[in-house]
């Protein structure tokens, strides 16, 4: 990111990622691989976009003043990210968490100042439902609250058209693939309606979990956080994407390993999953392509995890390779 002159705060530097064009981990392929990196946003993940619009939209708005608690969901990203905007703009914050956010997300957010509630289902209950359910419990009992609600405002698909237009600018236009991780779907969205909007003719892959039910998949326990969803929610349409490649937790470990290695990008679980989708399809991209991945958070989230010898033979003990494009 190049900035010739002072900005006024750290929020004036979220977007303008670098685009990095990757030497090794593809080097035998036919075609041209270039990686956003969104896990350079202050914040350290592509969250920091929709996180920052959807709150400074909803003051304009007249949604959020004086006193107003600001309550999301998160497994970890837009938790950090939110805790960052409400801590600028001195608003409390409650973030719900689940059992598979990491410590590390935690921490981070309560050194920003935000509020950590776990939510605990019941047994075998579905942990977005339940960190919802507690969402609307405080929004009941907290005089001026406010649910930002990443799962269903337009501001959160609308930071994400941006995200495409540094792409667009970066390459002149020649951008044939795109290859991004899903779960809210405001990323894929609003990439998506970038893409219609100027016409461009650029094949869009989702990359999903198994175990995510987004694009009708089966329900299954998932262990990384930050990509796929138990919810379908409502930013998502169904021809936001023209491909959904699936990536098991095992894959993500796999990618985030290589690409740190190859290229030194320490990067998240689900830029380990995007990596693991290229690899997968990577016979079908037409030659001297330009292919973009977005790489959507930092790896030092993930030190317990993906970069966890002990946890990835302790917790993902199966192995073998799933090859599943729908």
């Amino acid at each position: 990111m190049q900035h010739n002159a002072a900005l006024t705060s750290v929020k004036d530097l979220i977007g303008n990622t670098p685009l990095v064009r990757l030497q090794n981990l593809f080097a035998e392929h036919h075609f041209q691989v270039f990686a956003k990196l969104e896990l350079c946003n202050p914040g350290g993940s592509m969250k920091d976009r929709p996180a920052l619009s959807m709150i400074e939209h909803a003051i304009a708005e007249g949604l959020i003043g004086p006193g107003s608690t600001i309550i999301e969901s998160s497994s970890g990203n837009m938790g950090i990210a939110l805790a960052q905007i409400c801590s600028q703009y001195k608003l409390p914050f409650i973030c719900i968490v689940d059992t598979r956010t990491n410590l590390v997300n935690i921490n981070i957010m309560k050194a920003y100042g935000a509020t950590i509630e776990l939510a605990k289902p019941p047994d075998g209950g579905d942990l977005l439902k339940a960190r919802l359910a507690r969402v609307n419990e405080l929004l009941a009992s907290i005089p001026n609250s406010y649910w930002p609600n990443q799962y269903a405002n337009p501001y959160n698909p609308i930071s994400h058209e941006k995200t495409m237009q540094e792409i667009d600018t970066a390459l002149a236009g020649k951008v044939d693939y795109l290859f991004a991780p899903i779960s809210t779907c405001g990323t894929i969205r609003g990439c998506s309606d970038y893409i219609k909007k100027k016409k461009m003719k650029t094949k869009i892959y989702a990359v999903d979990a198994f175990g995510s039910i987004i694009f009708g998949g089966k329900p299954a326990p998932r262990l990384l956080p930050g990509h796929g969803a138990s919810i379908r929610s409502a930013l998502f349409r169904p021809n936001m994407a023209d491909d959904v490649v699936y990536v098991r937790d095992e894959e993500c470990v796999q990618g985030c390993r290589e690409l740190l290695k190859k290229e030194t990008i320490f990067a998240g679980g689900s830029s380990g999953g995007v990596v693991s989708a290229l690899q997968k399809t990577a016979d079908v991209i037409a030659q001297n392509a330009n292919v973009v991945i977005i790489l959507a958070d930092r790896g030092e989230r993930y030190l317990d995890t993906v970069y966890n010898d002990s946890w990835v033979t302790n917790q993902l003990s199966h192995s073998g390779k799933h090859h599943e494009i729908k």
